[in-house]
């Protein structure tokens, strides 16, 4: 804890001197909080405060937070040299002209620290999962309440949109042009990587466009191996098995691990899925799923313009449900009945029991991440087509194209729909992040990038604690990666110097290496100066060689 605090205060120093103030008092707050609350104030307490100022940036007011004293004026007491550059002492209103560096630099002081890789304690686990079941009760409640006229509108947006995609998956599941593969991951079963090539289990549901057959054995001299296979009826299938890693000190991040068999054929249907996505120009333009860059552009120019909103869901997958992905798909037979064949419907979830699902997926499974930027891409379209008041049409969403992109749960939307969508994603059940969307102000935020009126002022986060000895891989390797980073940064000169020397204590070796460098060390522009030569230069040997010293 002792070298965390250590850090936030060389980080500070060096910020303060980037902004022309001091720190002084903000580090002493902090030690004497730190001593009283522990660590939980630069995990949560602080990052609590750094939503706050993004929100205030939106709204461009300082609001109050609880755990901060204001003291004379509108500004908090903490952090008021920054403050004062960003908003007006007197009123709490933001400046013409804030300064951009004061901004970057009361989000890298409140929240490079929120996503430090640390298990959260057994009460927070516990409601974690108490959280999983609720959420679980929601997404019942919610569909539910959804008309006939609900689904059939999303149902005719999402044919709109993906009738091609399906046609063409429809398609493949129908002449079994499918290729499986394991994914890299534990599953339920708790088979090892090469035991996965061994599958004993299989399901009923799975035989009819997945056999058995074709996906157990490679050929049909291999045929006595599946009188070995065991075939689960539905009531006998393995639930996924409900964990939680690491996300941060407050809350852990909740997945679900699948059996063998559903994983193995789920991939077989998400290569199917990106073969044929990969054909939709219209699609690609709207959707990401390997490229976070699109969306960090548009954010950076809504920061600038306004046109654009970025909005955030919570428990985004938690939330799809079944329902919607299966009118999503009804109108084709084939590709329905395969998507529903290799989806997990119970979990066994820890302290609670085996429960039945009513969301499509939790994170694990490997269709996943595109049934619910499908769902979520469906409902930003259904959500501007109440906003016009007419049916929407194929050439009205190329039209838009240029203004919605959707990554995982980091949606781009325009800004002057975003809220008839905003109530359009939770009538059907998501749930909006209010203090991570924003459309108001100039900050906006998504896929890891932060922009405040085409400014970038994305911070570096410390994932994981320092180390104090070699044997501490993962986490000596994580802060070299931060020094590495801070550097690039280019206004954390003391931090870089601080962190260098305490590697250097850890590691016997910490050289200086180039960019691309697979070597651990301290990455530097051009680390052999004007000697390097770039070659390629003829050794004795008469082999040629790229970035030969010329001395």
């Amino acid at each position: 804890m002792k070298s965390l605090m250590s850090l936030w205060t060389v980080m500070a120093n060096d910020l303060a001197i980037t902004c022309c103030t001091s720190a002084t008092s903000d580090v002493n707050t902090v030690q004497r909080r730190v001593e009283d609350e522990g660590l939980s104030f630069l995990t949560i307490t602080l990052p609590s405060l750094g939503k706050s100022i993004q929100n205030w940036l939106d709204q461009g007011k300082v609001g109050i937070h609880p755990s901060f004293n204001r003291g004379r004026g509108s500004l908090p007491v903490f952090l008021r040299g920054f403050f004062t550059r960003v908003f007006d002492h007197d009123t709490g209103l933001l400046l013409d002209e804030p300064d951009v560096d004061a901004i970057f630099a009361l989000r890298q002081l409140t929240l490079s620290f929120a996503k430090i890789s640390l298990p959260c304690s057994d009460a927070r686990l516990k409601k974690a999962m108490s959280d999983y079941v609720e959420c679980e009760q929601e997404v019942r409640r919610s569909d539910a309440q959804l008309t006939g006229s609900d689904f059939s509108e999303f149902e005719r947006i999402s044919d709109l949109l993906f009738r091609d995609t399906f046609t063409q998956m429809d398609r493949d599941v129908y002449y079994g042009n499918l290729l499986p593969k394991h994914g890299p991951g534990a599953t339920a079963d708790k088979l090892t990587s090469n035991g996965k090539y061994q599958m004993g289990l299989w399901t009923i549901r799975l035989e009819k466009y997945f056999p058995s057959h074709k996906y157990l054995i490679p050929n049909h001299r291999f045929t006595r191996d599946l009188g070995k296979v065991t075939f689960l009826e539905p009531e006998s299938e393995i639930p996924v098995r409900v964990i939680s890693v690491p996300k941060t000190l407050k809350t852990p991040r909740i997945i679900a691990i699948e059996p063998a068999c559903m994983q193995y054929t789920q991939q077989a249907l998400l290569r199917c899925f990106l073969e044929a996505f990969d054909r939709d120009e219209l699609l690609k333009k709207l959707i990401g799923f390997d490229d976070q860059a699109p969306n960090q552009r548009l954010a950076r120019s809504g920061s600038i313009d306004g046109q654009v909103a970025t909005l955030d869901l919570s428990e985004a997958s938690d939330r799809v449900s079944n329902q919607l992905v299966r009118r999503m798909t009804r109108k084709w037979p084939h590709l329905h009945e395969a998507i529903d064949s290799c989806r997990s419907r119970r979990a066994d979830v820890p302290g609670v029991g085996v429960i039945r699902l009513a969301k499509y997926a939790s994170m694990g499974s490997a269709l996943c991440f595109p049934m619910e930027a499908m769902v979520f891409t469906t409902l930003i379209f259904l959500g501007i087509q109440k906003e016009l008041n007419r049916p929407l049409t194929r050439k009205d969403i190329d039209s838009l194209s240029r203004k919605v992109r959707v990554y995982g749960d980091d949606l781009i939307v325009p800004s002057r729909y975003v809220r008839t969508i905003v109530q359009t994603l939770e009538h059907f059940g998501a749930r909006v992040g209010l203090d991570k969307s924003f459309w108001t102000g100039r900050f906006r935020e998504s896929c890891g990038k932060e922009y405040f009126n085409g400014r970038d002022v994305s911070i570096t986060r410390v994932r994981q604690v320092l180390p104090s000895t070699i044997a501490d891989v993962t986490e000596v390797i994580s802060t070299v990666s931060l020094r590495n980073q801070l550097a690039e940064a280019g206004c954390f000169e003391n931090t870089v110097e601080w962190l260098d020397n305490r590697l250097r204590k850890v590691l016997k070796h910490f050289p200086e290496v180039g960019p691309d460098s697979s070597v651990l060390g301290r990455v530097t522009p051009n680390p052999f100066g004007d000697r390097w030569h770039p070659g390629p230069y003829p050794t004795s040997s008469g082999i040629f060689i790229t970035g030969q010293s010329t001395e």
